[in-house]
């Protein structure tokens, strides 16, 4: 038997369905047997696979180590974490490879009519620069965290790189937030009362730095935009030999 069940009573995000609601389904007596592998395929199916956008992430892990601590899940917390840690790795590696090969299929005409290859060069240039703490910051921004490894695979980074920020990622956000609801969610009240307010405020936090990056490079961007063209006529002006000078001027 992979888990226990046991009673319940369910705080967390009271307007979802019971079937999205990971206090409810994650101590449902009926999934008991199977509830680690659950977590571990929603976990994959979110992080790896398109259609996952929508499953919950981050309340499932914390719920999860809260349910381990009370004894309603009956599983080590440190093997449900690396399984956890291990399912997100392979979920990212899943989308990464899904963009690397279907990726140039759709990207490699000039235009389309939902994306535009310049899209696809600034998303490269984006995720090479910043690909680090982009990649892991995205895991903990609901929605976000499904669509990056596919993005980054179309956009062609580093295999390397990719794999190397999935695992530190992985062990933040899978390992993490798991450990975080087993080490507090049990022993402090507030914490296990207030749930949609610690998970709105872990997107803020993650989403602000993605943020300022956003706008650093669109503000570079302008400003390029708008002295680039004078700046290259000064150089012109300044390391132009004499001769073509004077040449233009005639011209």
């Amino acid at each position: 038997m992979l888990g226990g069940a046991g009673p319940v009573q369910p705080q967390l995000a009271s307007f979802l369905p019971d079937w999205l609601n990971p206090q409810v389904f994650l101590a449902d007596p009926a999934l008991a047997p199977w509830v680690v592998l659950l977590v571990c395929g929603i976990v994959f199916a979110e992080t790896g696979l398109l259609v996952g956008f929508f499953l919950p992430g981050d309340s499932m892990l914390f719920t999860a180590g809260l349910l381990v601590a009370t004894d309603t899940i009956k599983f080590n917390i440190w093997l449900l974490a690396l399984l956890i840690v291990v399912s997100a790795i392979i979920g990212n590696q899943t989308g990464y490879l899904i963009g690397s090969k279907a990726g140039p299929a759709i990207f490699n005409k000039p235009n389309s009519r939902l994306f535009k290859r310049e899209n696809v060069d600034n998303a490269h240039a984006f995720f090479e620069k910043h690909g680090g703490k982009a990649l892991i910051l995205a895991r903990f921004v609901p929605i976000i965290r499904t669509f990056v490894p596919v993005i980054v695979g179309v956009a062609q980074m580093s295999k390397r790189k990719f794999f190397l920020f999935n695992v530190i990622g992985a062990v933040l956000w899978g390992g993490g937030v798991t450990l975080l609801g087993y080490l507090l969610g049990d022993k402090v009240p507030w914490v296990r009362d207030n749930l949609d307010i610690i998970f709105i405020a872990i997107v803020l936090v993650s989403v602000i730095p993605i943020g300022i990056e956003v706008l650093r490079g669109l503000s570079a961007k302008r400003q390029a935009a708008q002295f680039g063209t004078s700046a290259v006529d000064e150089f012109i002006e300044e390391h132009e030999p004499e001769a073509e000078r004077k040449t233009h001027r005639e011209n």
